[in-house]
């Protein structure tokens, strides 16, 4: 993770604007670096050295009147350089987002943010004209915010809001898959919207998922700062680890995080491990670490949502651990599976078409939860995440695929991906079909209660049902959503919309007529967890 901050033309001192920025030091502590144009923009760039850790990766990166600052890895940029390289530039160092100015200068900025395939946020200004340019990536796997100047009215973009809520207005989250250019805001790529459905038999969608699943995570295993991932055991982040494992000649570093009393993921994790001799650590978290941690997480994450705090207090403390006791700096995470191939409550689904929809409206909101929460939970502890679910081919695919095909209608959710790898030894049929709860579960559902407990002892009955008088917009509805909410207002007032709303289950569809977004509730859990 790297972070950045720009103003256009702003009104602050150089010190002002550096206080800005320190409050996203913790994305990228390597080096820092401040420019401010002829034009008056100031760009800020706070660096996590990841690709080229020479002076030659640093940014932002200027050519010919123009500078570009990328939160980002580009995973075409060597074909990228070869096809620069016949328009006669010479690059000067190793970094993958040194093709960025060239690639705008051949192409301009609509072809050149569809050639990456990549997880980027970018800002781009060309002095020579005084245009801004700026791109997010289309699952929003890297952050992206902007504001108005509240003096100037001219705009600021930054990698996390709290950077930019004391000098701007209408701070709000750039919208992925788009770019912004001469004011104005343009779609590239809507990674959910597909022209084409798919309809192929069972083993030739498998044959597809397996090999663009198997291609996305070998891309994604060049780097020059060394590499760890998250294994909770289940099938996502299991199969990340196993083609990882079986493509590196060393043992990979795996690390699983579970509560001291009811380790739910522990042992799946030890078993995913055992089998794939990984380099492997456990970290047992406490009532204490848990409820310790809210604040910060929160502060962190910029949300109030239910589902997203409560995964991320695993995922922080975990990521802490890695940052305070090793030396990686880029964690492979098993995030967007989900979205894509169903949840436990899909099952649930009344039509493949109900189905496509409800996938589609996930993956369009994956940047105010899952991504959210993987980016932040990591970036806090100045470390890397990279998506493998999230690749573009491998996406593409697997939304285009007929949806009456990712229907439970084999008696097992998220039956083609683990059918896809099925037989092939990579991993045992055993863990490649075996249920698991979701991630602030599966720590241990100690973790959940603790939260709730705690929540009950700080709010009465009456401040719970006079929360819609003070929060009439996503009123919270338990107590631990009040919580929530209102140490999300310390940090961030009046920015409630950030996010859409809680993150629930599809409250149409039978079966789930729930109030609380985890899947303990659901009447299917049966064995998840277990």
């Amino acid at each position: 993770m790297c972070g950045f901050l720009f103003m256009e033309t702003s009104d602050l001192t150089i010190e002002e604007f550096k206080s800005n920025l320190e409050l996203i030091e913790h994305r990228g502590p390597d080096d820092q670096q401040h420019v401010r144009d002829t034009l008056g923009n100031d760009f800020g760039f706070c660096r996590l050295s990841i690709m080229d850790l020479s002076d030659l990766g640093r940014q932002p990166f200027g050519l010919n009147g123009k500078r570009v600052m990328c939160n980002g890895e580009i995973y075409n940029f060597l074909s990228l350089r070869k096809f620069l390289e016949t328009k006669g530039y010479k690059f000067t160092g190793d970094s993958d987002c040194e093709v960025l100015l060239p690639l705008f200068e051949t192409t301009g900025i609509e072809t050149m943010v569809k050639m990456l395939d990549a997880e980027f946020a970018f800002v781009l200004v060309d002095e020579n004209t005084a245009e801004i340019f700026a791109a997010r990536d289309s699952f929003g796997i890297r952050p992206l915010f902007y504001g108005y100047n509240k003096v100037t009215g001219k705009i600021s973009f930054s990698s996390e809001a709290k950077a930019l809520i004391s000098t701007c207005n209408d701070v709000t989250p750039f919208p992925p898959g788009y770019y912004y250019a001469n004011g104005e805001f343009h779609v590239f790529n809507d990674i959910a919207e597909v022209s084409t459905i798919v309809e192929e038999p069972l083993a030739e969608i498998s044959g597809h998922i397996r090999r663009k699943l198997e291609r996305a995570v070998k891309k994604r295993l060049h780097a020059d700062a060394p590499m760890g991932y998250l294994l909770s055991g289940g099938l996502d982040s299991s199969l990340v680890c196993a083609i990882a494992a079986k493509e590196l000649e060393s043992p990979i570093k795996t690390f699983a995080i579970g509560m001291e009393t009811d380790p739910i993921d522990l042992k799946y994790a030890r078993e995913v491990a055992d089998f794939l001799r990984t380099d492997h650590t456990e970290i047992l978290m406490t009532k204490e670490d848990v409820l310790s941690a809210v604040r910060e997480v929160i502060w962190h994450l910029e949300t109030w949502d239910i589902t997203t705090i409560r995964a991320s207090i695993g995922m922080y403390l975990i990521c802490k651990y890695i940052h305070e006791n090793t030396e990686l700096k880029v964690l492979m995470t098993g995030e967007v599976s989900d979205e894509m191939f169903g949840y436990k409550y899909t099952d649930f689904a009344p039509s493949a078409g109900a189905f496509q929809k409800e996938a589609q409206k996930r993956v369009h909101e994956l940047y105010m939860y899952d991504v959210l929460r993987a980016d932040r939970c990591l970036a806090a502890h100045s470390l890397e995440a990279r998506v493998p679910f999230a690749d573009l081919d491998f996406a593409a695919y697997v939304m285009s695929i007929n949806p009456s095909r990712k229907l439970n209608t084999y008696g097992k959710g998220k039956y083609l991906l683990r059918h896809a790898f099925e037989g092939t030894e990579l991993l045992p049929d055993e863990i490649l079909f075996r249920e698991k709860a979701a991630f602030s579960d599966a720590v241990g559902h100690s973790m959940v209660d603790y939260l709730k407990e705690f929540a009950d002892e700080k709010y009465s009955d009456e401040d719970l049902a006079k929360a819609s008088e003070k929060y009439p917009k996503h009123t919270p509805f338990t107590k631990e959503s009040l919580m929530y909410r209102e140490i999300f207002e310390e940090f961030y007032p009046g920015y409630e919309d950030w996010i859409l709303d809680f993150w629930m289950p599809n409250r149409d569809w039978v079966g789930v007529e729930v109030t609380d977004p985890s899947a303990r509730v659901l009447s299917n859990y049966g064995d998840s967890g277990k």
